[in-house]
């Protein structure tokens, strides 16, 4: 029994296939990525001599190499983590996440659709495609509006999260109109190790330690619920194998925090951790123009995952923050490595003319 995995050389999915496979036990994956910018095989260095891993270098909108590598390794599940996912990325260039997340999901649940039906009946009955989403979906909440539930209307606002809607739109559609077995996840805002350094985390602890400023969106009162990312693969491990097919699961972290009490607990931390000679680091702290359409909360409601499914998510957001910092602070150099030209110019591009 084999997992296909796509995505699983960027944040959310080398952190999952490390996992998975940290269990001797755990079944082998075939891991397609196409390594844009945020896809690193440097993630995955801990398995280069484990043979239950298989890295494909592609494109998930490759339908001849989809269907070559179902056919070669008949795996019982596939799990669709690819995606462009940056909505600053997505307002100076949309057309790379309609192609992504629109097109490239359309040719996989197509690919995936022709292998499946082609199964024998034990094994199309067991067999499950997962789709992991977000909850930008689902719009931007009032201070004291109730948080996202599943059953919450879609209302994106940004170019990533309509192509994200629509690719969950897809994947409803697919398992109503043909019966294909599918499970959507649907998360909050991932944090942890190996995430690339332009979200707003890693971000931060990247210039603070550089010296750089530190720059936050408008007020900063912008509300997320954060979710470690060790925590989101726990519950991924968990509605593959006891969704329901054609539900929608919530993933949160029970974990409300505006975005400038976010930066204060890091440059606290850091202030603790990696003193600076100079002063505390939220001496960098700098507010900087607010992007177009930028969404004012977000919040979810986790509770039909752990009233189904006996999910709940282990880490506060404390603790993940904590270990988050430490695992940058001791690996400065995955940190320098990523950082290149194109990332620079790419930061550039983003904060030019927002001060």
């Amino acid at each position: 029994m084999t997992l296909l995995v796509t995505g699983g050389a960027g944040f959310i999915g080398s952190n999952f296939v490390l996992d998975w496979l940290a269990d001797p036990a755990a079944e082998p994956i075939v891991n397609l990525d196409a390594l844009t910018y945020a896809g690193n095989r440097q993630n995955l260095a801990a398995l280069a001599d484990d043979g239950r891993h298989l890295f494909v270098h592609g494109d998930i909108g490759t339908r001849e190499l989809l269907d070559r590598l179902l056919q070669e390794h008949r795996p019982r599940a596939v799990l669709h983590l690819a995606a462009e996912s940056h909505v600053d990325r997505s307002i100076h260039g949309p057309g790379a996440f309609i192609k992504t997340n629109v097109e490239g999901t359309f040719t996989l649940l197509e690919a995936v659709r022709a292998y499946w039906s082609a199964l024998p009946h034990d094994a199309r009955a067991a067999f499950r495609f997962l789709h992991v989403s977000t909850d930008e979906v689902y719009g931007s909440l009032a201070p004291d509006a109730p948080a996202f539930t599943e059953q919450h209307p879609y209302a994106p606002n940004s170019p990533y999260s309509a192509s994200k809607a629509a690719s969950d739109h897809l994947v409803r559609a697919w398992h109503h109109t043909y019966g294909l077995p599918v499970l959507t996840t649907n998360c909050s805002n991932n944090y942890g190790p190996l995430q690339f350094p332009e979200k707003l985390i890693p971000l931060m602890i990247a210039n603070a330690l550089a010296g750089k400023p530190l720059p936050i969106y408008g007020d900063g009162q912008q509300v997320r619920d954060w979710l470690y990312v060790g925590d989101h693969c726990s519950a991924i491990r968990t509605v593959l194998a006891r969704g329901t097919p054609g539900e929608v699961y919530n993933i949160g972290g029970w974990n409300e925090q505006p975005n400038r009490a976010i930066v204060h607990t890091i440059c606290g931390l850091l202030d603790e951790l990696r003193p600076d000679p100079g002063g505390t680091y939220a001496r960098l702290i700098t507010h900087v123009k607010d992007r177009p359409g930028h969404d004012r909360r977000y919040a979810i409601d986790a509770r039909k995952i752990e009233r189904e499914l006996g999910w709940r998510p282990g880490e506060t957001f404390d603790s993940g923050i904590r270990k988050t910092v430490h695992w940058y602070l001791a690996h400065a150099a995955w940190v320098a490595a990523v950082q290149s030209g194109s990332y620079r110019d790419w930061v550039a591009t983003n904060y030019a003319g927002r001060g």
